[in-house]
Formats: C-alpha cells, structure tokens, sequence
C-alpha cells in the first residue's frame, strides 16, 4: 500500500511539474512576441528627421516642380509638393509632376516608406513605369539611406491634399494644356544607344 501510494504521489508531483514548466515555457514565448510587436510598430519621425527631409525636398528641387505655382515665382505652400498641371513635353512624350501628398487616392497614401524608397532608387514609379524626364531620379537615387528616410518621413508627414494630375502622354500625342516644351536634342546631347 505504501508503494502505491508513493507511485501516485510521484505521478501527481511529475504531472504538477509538467504542467508547471508548460505554463512557464508558454509565457516565456509570448513574452517576445508582445515585445517583437511593440518593437516593429514605426517610431514617430523626429522634428530633425522632419526638418532634415524637407531641406532635402526643397534643395533638391522637389518643390520646385511638385508644389502648384512654383515655376510661376509663386508656389502655393498650402497646396505644398500636392503636383502640378503643367506639362514638361520632350521625345519622351509629355509629363506631370505627381502628387507627393500622402492622400489615399492621389498621392502616395497607400505606399509603405520601403515601396517609395525604391521606386526612387529604381527610376520605376510605384505602379511599375518609368520615372520620366524630367524627373532627376538618378540624383534622388543617390541619397545615403538615411537622407532617404528623411525626405521619404517628410513626405509622409505632409498635410494629405486631393489633386489628380493628368496621366502622362506618349510621344506625338499633344497635351491639352500648357507644357514646357523640350526640342529633340543636338547630337551632342543624345542619349547613347549601345550598338550590337
């Protein structure tokens, strides 16, 4: 009778023990989730983060093109990098500064930090064109990791503003409104077409 009982107690200590260890295995293992998930969530960009990507939107010529009014002497900050409705017309056909706002259905709303940044280092717009004349991505593309990050956070970061601009034209099709227009260039100018 005393083996008995002492077979059971063994059993209920190894089966108490079991079930400890479970338990204690368990919320170890949850533990590092929680914190892998609180660690992946985006840490809020930084006042110089912010400032830093704007100095680099504005001396890189972003504004210049992508914020109503600019190429007038007269860019309309409240509608700032929101795209533009004048067309930049060469052998490439005819362009539009695209809308950098994050609005969802215009600008670049929908697009994680990692798409737009390569997009940028690419020369292949978000839906897979090609950045067209005269958009100096190959410039852009050159950015250390973390000037990208900072200009990519301050566009992000921009008041959202609705404005579709006109989807770009082939070679040969017109634009119906006003467009800068490029001549074919000199020979000199040429682009270089590798031979076979």
């Amino acid at each position: 009778m005393n083996r008995l009982r002492l077979a059971m107690f063994v059993l209920v200590a190894i089966g108490i023990s079991t079930a400890a260890f479970a338990v204690e295995q368990s919320s170890k293992s949850a533990a590092p989730a929680s914190k892998t998930k609180a660690a992946a969530a985006p840490a809020k960009p930084t006042a110089a983060l912010l400032e830093r990507g704007k100095h680099l939107a504005t001396f890189g010529g972003c504004v210049d093109c992508h914020t109503p009014g600019s190429l007038y002497g007269a860019p309309d900050f409240t509608r700032q990098l929101a795209g533009s409705e004048l067309g930049w017309s060469g052998p490439w056909g005819t362009t539009y500064a695209r809308n950098l706002t994050p609005d969802l259905e215009t600008g670049l709303g929908y697009y994680k930090e990692s798409e737009i940044i390569l997009a940028l280092k690419s020369g292949k717009r978000l839906d897979g064109k090609p950045m067209l004349p005269p958009m100096p991505w190959q410039n852009i593309a050159s950015l250390s990791d973390a000037d990208m990050h900072a200009l990519v956070a301050y566009l992000q970061s921009l008041p959202p503003v609705a404005h579709q601009v006109p989807d770009a034209l082939p070679p040969g099709q017109a634009p119906t409104g006003p467009a800068l227009t490029f001549p074919a260039p000199p020979a000199w100018d040429a682009p270089k077409t590798t031979g076979k």
